[in-house]
C-alpha cells in the first residue's frame, strides 16, 4: 500500500479526495482512467488517492500519472484463480479497510460502484462527503447526496457506461470520454527497437486470459497467425510469463517458413506490454485487459467474445461475436479485419 499523504497547501479549498474502484480487472482500470483524472481536477492539489483491488494492477499502470497521489490496496475478493481469501473480506476486513481510509483524513470519497457494501464502507470510514452511483436504496442511505444514476441495462458491459453517467451527472465531465493510455516514452522506444525487424502491418495477438472460458485456444491463434503471415504481415504473440508455454506451442504450429515474421513476447513487465501495443498496428485477442489497453493506445482492436456482452465504448474496438467463443472462426476474424480496413 502506498500511504496517503496529508496535503500541505492550506490555500487549496478543493476536497481531499479518495476514489474507490469496485471492479477487479486491468481493463476496468483502463475504462476509468479519464474519469479518475476528471475527479482529480476537482480535488485538492489536482490529485486523488485510488483504492483498487490488487488484480487491477492499478499501482503499476498509473504510478506515473500526475493526478495519482497514492494507492491503497483493497484486497476484498481475489479472483478464483488466486485460490486465497482476501484480507478485506467480511465484516472484520471491512472495518480494517475503513480504518485505513479514516487515517487518510479525506474530505470526500467517490465510489465507482453501486453496491451497498461500498456505501457502508464509506460511511464507516467517517469521510464527510460520500458520492456513489446510488441506483439502489441500500447504497443511497450511506451516501451524502446525489445525483444518482440508473443501472445500465443494454447489451454492453456496464462498467464504462455507468462510470460515464455518474461523472456526467456530477459535473466531473460534460460527456463520456473515450479512454486513452500510453507507456513512458523510453519503454516505447525500447520496444520499437525490439520489434523493428518484423514486417508490417504488425499484429499483436493477445493470447492470455484470466478465465479459461475466455480463451479462444492455441490452435486457432496458430491458424490466425499463419494466415496473417501468409499475407506478409508480422505477428507478436503477446502474453505474460504464464503464457510462455502457450506462446511456444502456438509458434510450433506455425510453419517454420514464417517464424521470422513472429515474435514471442511473454517476458515484458506490464508497462512493457503496453509499450508493445503502442508499436504494433492492430491487436486481436481474448477478452482481457490487453485488448482494452490496445484500444486505449488508439490501435484498431478486435475482441474475441463469442456470446458475451459487447464492448462499445471505443470506436476502435470491434467485438467479434458468435453463438459461442468456440464458434468464432479464423475466417470470421480475417473477414472482420478486412472489412474494417476497407471501411
Amino acid at each position: 500500500m502506498s500511504a496517503p499523504r496529508e496535503s500541505t497547501d492550506s490555500r487549496d479549498s478543493r476536497p481531499r479526495t479518495v476514489v474507490l474502484l469496485q471492479y477487479t480487472g486491468i481493463g476496468d482500470v483502463i475504462w476509468h482512467i479519464p474519469y479518475f483524472e476528471a475527479v482529480a481536477r476537482t480535488s485538492q492539489g489536482g490529485r486523488i488517492t485510488l483504492v483498487a483491488q490488487p488484480s487491477t494492477q492499478a499501482k503499476v499502470l498509473l504510478a506515473n500519472e500526475p493526478w495519482a497521489e497514492s494507492f491503497i490496496d483493497h484486497d476484498y475478493r481475489p479472483r478464483l484463480s488466486d485460490q486465497r481469501r482476501g484480507r478485506h473480506g467480511g465484516l472484520r476486513g471491512m472495518l480494517s479497510m475503513a480504518g485505513t481510509l479514516r487515517e487518510g483524513h479525506f474530505d470526500r470519497i467517490v465510489l465507482f460502484s453501486g453496491r451497498a457494501s461500498r456505501g457502508l464502507l464509506a460511511a464507516l470510514s467517517g469521510i464527510p462527503q460520500r458520492l456513489g452511483y446510488g441506483y439502489r436504496f441500500w447504497q443511497r442511505i450511506f451516501l451524502t447526496r446525489g445525483p444518482y444514476i440508473q443501472p445500465h441495462r443494454t447489451g454492453s458491459v456496464e462498467a464504462y457506461p455507468e462510470a460515464s453517467a455518474f461523472c456526467v451527472a456530477h459535473g466531473f465531465c460534460k460527456a463520456p470520454i473515450v479512454p486513452r493510455f500510453s507507456a513512458p516514452a523510453t519503454l516505447v522506444d525500447a520496444m520499437r527497437t525490439r520489434l523493428a525487424t518484423l514486417p508490417r502491418p504488425l499484429y499483436a495477438l493477445a493470447i492470455g486470459t484470466s478465465e479459461e472460458r475466455k480463451q479462444w485456444g492455441g490452435q486457432k491463434f496458430a491458424e490466425l497467425a499463419s494466415a496473417l503471415c501468409a499475407q506478409g504481415a508480422g505477428v507478436v504473440l503477446l502474453g505474460g510469463p504464464q503464457e510462455r508455454e502457450l506462446a511456444q506451442a502456438i509458434l510450433a504450429r506455425i510453419p517454420s517458413t514464417h517464424h521470422g515474421q513472429v515474435h514471442v513476447l511473454t517476458d515484458a513487465p506490464l508497462l512493457g506490454s503496453v509499450a508493445a501495443l503502442q508499436v504494433v498496428d492492430a491487436c486481436i485477442g481474448n477478452d482481457t485487459g490487453m485488448i482494452q489497453i490496445a484500444a486505449a493506445a488508439a490501435k484498431p482492436t478486435y475482441a474475441l467474445l463469442g456470446n458475451r456482452p459487447v464492448l462499445d465504448h471505443d470506436p476502435l474496438l470491434v467485438s467479434i461475436l458468435a453463438p459461442t467463443l468456440a464458434d468464432v472462426s479464423v475466417a470470421q476474424v480475417l473477414d472482420t479485419i478486412g472489412a474494417n480496413l476497407s471501411a
